[in-house]
């Protein structure tokens, strides 16, 4: 038995039975029937293919109540009463009494919003029924005695006159004008009135010709369709780019190409493509269809079917006629495309298997992909050409702030909008956050939204909007590694330069360097790091800010600062064998897992020259950190560079390391720093302050009975008392130095004092004295056919001494060796002393542009 609102219906037999044949089911008016599908979607079930014709009469005629139905939908029922059930049978009857409930529930939008349909207008459909009402009541019969007598039901009349059918089939007018006893002209005025409501199928412009599709292909599956067009509309604001649209128009070119278009979250990628799609819509007259694939968003990516299901009805293939599986979908797409020329944008790709069932079969297809990843593997198979896309430069980023903000207001401040500009990092995401904060608040100006940009304490907060910005587009990013290297990407941000290598990456992460670079080329491909040489890698600066804001762990920044101790001390081993190590470790040194090996100097000399930015931003952020113990140790393992290139402006290094020394309470470590910088000084001309702390380290050394410190801080001393005209007593002060490093067996000091003490013989000119200790000195050297810094300078005061006993080309020799050897080494100071000494007795042609050439090399690198 039917319960309260319940309407019981006609349903088909199960198989076995007669197929007329049809049993009784209970169907809830309380809510939507199953067949209710999606109105958006083109009919496919029983249901909405009744839309598309009427139900065909039985010969016995209607049930009681319901009459004829006279088009499609349009003489339905009055939504059903509790009652006795009434029953149906036939198909078509089952159709409309379905298609009566399935519109009470919308509110007729199936019929009224069909895509297939013209239903007409409210103007049109009310003419046939005021008419109607007109005529009846001209010819004075009520509702029920005109139904009786046209033989339709006094509810269809109903319909008729009040404008819910807006128009009957023409049996039915016929039978009303025959009730009311019309004459022909009146009866063809009734006919027309109902025909213009009528519904008409809706025009569809003639679509270009396509290329043909052989029928065994795809036989009876596709209709006539307008030029597809899935593509979202045009950005707005967009500017610049000319390169990359440039070099996606050069990778569009040729059989079936597949550009892909990769790049960092946020950078426009989505907007590149979408300006060069619209700007070359003529090229691909059979169509553009477009998918978002979704591989870096929170909504879940479509599955193949999803996009499968708007390409092909897109191509005219109607749904009823989509294959249920996969492949067969996927099959249908290559086969419709495979002879026309249309675009398929397949946007925010995850990787390569996403995308290979989506590329069209078709040799003038064009199908361009973004994505953040590289898709290597979509480079392999399917021969892609990749197009880079970048930030955008300081003038491009300003233009873009334009856009949005408007050109007056930029223009009003222009050095506060390159600001902005530089500190959003070039990235059009982030200057479209920014433009939007400034465009909601009008009485702000450019530079006080730069000034707060400028904490980078603030900056990721402030260049967040709602759900959009570039944590959130990050954040998303990084969900899609797998936790290991999400876990490597968040020690990165504990990396105080803007450099790493894979021993540094392994440090910060506590792993090896392999799997350390495992994961950073990971990181690479999602466009989280980017490799600028082999073998180093770095972050635009607000990738760096989000990696700072995740959890590492309290050690990681303590064990990349003690990798840097250890790969300095290998390298200062390489660079400068035989000298004694700085300094004793950390007492909580955590060693790395391994060390960088330096096969010879020249090696080192390409460590220190490739890490000097991260070796100095890692001692100032120690010292920030309050980590004093490593703040000067690392300082000081940089004294090979700073011999070799003392003009570098090292003073403010080496001033930290001195405070961090003293806050770590180590006078070993604060007598080390006060020699380098001593010298330091004096290389600068200020030789009052290096006096000063050069007495303090020989004195702190003295106390603490350190013999090879204070030897190191007198030969410093010497230096300065000659630079302040004493050669004789800078020669004093360095055989002092002589005899501490030799009584404490230290043949390295002892070497370079007595280098030290040539110098100033020579300088005092004392050539016989200068000649004898440049020439014992030289003989401490146990490797042949190598060079370093001593025993270049120890060259050239031996071929001074010699010009100054009159031996010339002995001496010329000498100077032209240490020039060579300096040249070789990379020692430019000392190319530039030696050979400046050979063009005071040779000054030919080639000498002179050496020394020009050398020159030129200081200079540049200072």
């Amino acid at each position: 038995m039917s319960g309260p609102g319940r309407l019981p219906v006609a349903v088909k037999a199960r198989p076995g039975r007669r197929p007329s044949a049809y049993r009784s089911r209970t169907v809830d008016r309380r809510r939507p029937p199953s067949t209710a599908v999606d109105r958006r979607r083109p009919p496919s079930t029983a249901v909405d293919r009744g839309l598309r014709r009427p139900p065909r009469p039985r010969p016995g005629g209607p049930p009681h109540g319901v009459g004829p139905a006279p088009g499609p939908c349009r003489l339905l029922p009055t939504p059903w009463k509790r009652g006795p059930t009434v029953r149906f049978s036939g198909k078509s009857r089952l159709v409309h009494t379905l298609l009566a409930e399935v519109r009470r529930f919308r509110g007729g939008a199936l019929t009224r919003g069909h895509p297939d349909m013209d239903t007409g207008t409210p103007a049109t459909a009310g003419r046939f029924g005021a008419l109607l009402h007109r005529l009846r009541t001209g010819a004075g019969l009520s509702q029920e005695e005109l139904a009786h007598a046209a033989g339709v039901s006094v509810r269809a009349l109903s319909y008729m006159e009040r404008g819910h059918t807006r128009g009957p089939q023409r049996r039915s007018v016929q039978a009303l004008a025959a009730a009311l006893g019309l004459d022909a002209a009146d009866t063809r005025d009734l006919e027309r009135a109902a025909s213009l409501g009528r519904p008409r199928p809706a025009p569809v412009p003639d679509p270009p010709p396509p290329a043909a599709v052989p029928d065994a292909a795809v036989p009876h599956a596709v209709a006539p369709v307008g030029t597809p067009d899935l593509l979202p509309r045009a950005p707005r604001g967009f500017h610049g780019r000319a390169a990359e649209l440039a070099s996606l128009s050069r990778a569009a070119v040729g059989e079936a190409p597949v550009c892909l278009v990769v790049g960092p979250a946020g950078v426009g990628k989505t907007a590149l493509v979408l300006q060069w799609a619209h700007h070359n819509r003529q090229e691909f007259p059979d169509g553009r269809l477009y998918a978002d694939l979704r591989g870096f968003g929170d909504t879940g990516e479509p599955a193949l079917m999803e996009v499968l299901r708007e390409f092909l009805p897109a191509l005219g293939v109607p749904h009823h006629r989509i294959p249920e599986s996969a492949n067969g979908a996927a099959a249908l797409f290559r086969s419709l495309a495979a002879h026309r020329r249309i675009l398929v944008v397949l946007d925010n790709a995850r990787d390569s298997e996403q995308v290979r069932p989506l590329l069209p079969g078709g040799r003038r297809c064009v199908t361009v992909v973004t994505s953040r990843h590289r898709l290597p593997g979509l480079i392999v198979t399917d021969t892609a050409r990749p197009v880079a896309v970048d930030v955008l430069t300081p003038q491009d980023g300003t233009m873009l702030l334009a856009t949005v903000l408007g050109t007056q207001r930029v223009r009003a401040e222009p050095a506060a909008a390159r600001q902005l500009a530089e500190l959003c990092g070039g990235l059009p995401l982030a200057l479209r956050v920014a433009a939007a904060r400034l465009a909601g608040r009008p009485t702000w100006s450019l530079g006080a939204m730069a000034a707060e940009l400028s904490d980078e304490t603030r900056r990721l907060s402030l260049l967040d909007v709602e759900d959009t910005g570039v944590r959130a587009a990050l954040r998303v990013t990084l969900q899609q590694l797998p936790p290991h290297v999400s876990r490597q990407f968040a020690h990165l941000g504990r990396h105080p330069g803007t450099h790493v290598d894979r021993y540094a990456a392994a440090a910060l992460a506590d792993t090896d360097p392999a799997a350390a670079e495992t994961s950073l080329e990971r990181l690479a491909v999602a466009h989280l790091v980017t490799e600028t040489t082999p073998g180093r890698w770095t972050m635009h600066d607000l990738v760096r800010l989000y990696a700072r804001s995740l959890n590492a762990g309290p050690d990681a920044f303590k064990r990349v600062l003690d990798h840097y101790i250890a790969t300095a001390l290998a390298a200062v081993a390489a660079a400068e064998p035989g000298n004694e190590d700085c300094f004793p470790l950390p007492a909580d040194y955590l060693p790395p897992a391994a060390v960088r090996e330096f096969d010879d100097r020249s090696a080192a000399v390409a460590w220190y020259a490739a890490e000097r930015d991260d070796l100095t931003q890692a001692v100032a952020a120690a010292h920030t950190a309050g980590l004093h113990d490593r703040t000067w140790r690392i300082a000081l393992t940089l004294w090979p560079l700073i011999v070799w290139r003392v003009r570098d402006g090292w003073v403010p290094l080496l001033e930290t390391a001195l405070e961090a020394a003293r806050a770590d309470a180590d006078q070993h470590g604060e007598s080390r720093v006060l020699s380098v910088l001593g010298w330091v000084l004096i290389e600068e001309g200020r030789i009052a302050e290096a006096l000063t702390h050069l007495e303090a380290a020989s004195a702190l050394a003295s106390r603490k009975g350190d013999a090879v410190a204070e030897a190191n801080a007198l030969i410093v001393l010497a230096m300065a008392r000659a630079a302040l005209g004493g050669p004789d007593e800078a020669a004093t002060t360095c055989e002092r130095a002589v005899e501490l490093a030799r009584g404490a067996g230290d043949r390295t000091i002892e070497r370079l004092a007595m280098q030290h003490l040539a110098r100033h013989w020579a300088d005092a000119g004392k050539w016989r004295q200068a000649l004898d200790t440049a020439t014992e000195a030289l003989a401490f050297d146990d490797r042949p056919g190598t060079a370093d810094v001593p025993r270049i300078l120890l060259l050239m005061v031996s071929g001074e001494a010699l010009l100054g006993l009159g031996h010339k080309t002995e001496g010329i020799g000498q100077l032209d060796l240490a020039a060579r050897e300096a040249e070789t080494s990379g020692y430019e100071d000392g190319a530039v002393r030696a050979l400046g000494a050979l063009l005071h007795v040779s000054p030919d042609a080639e000498l002179r542009a050496r020394y020009d050439a050398a020159v030129a090399r200081l200079t540049k690198r200072t």
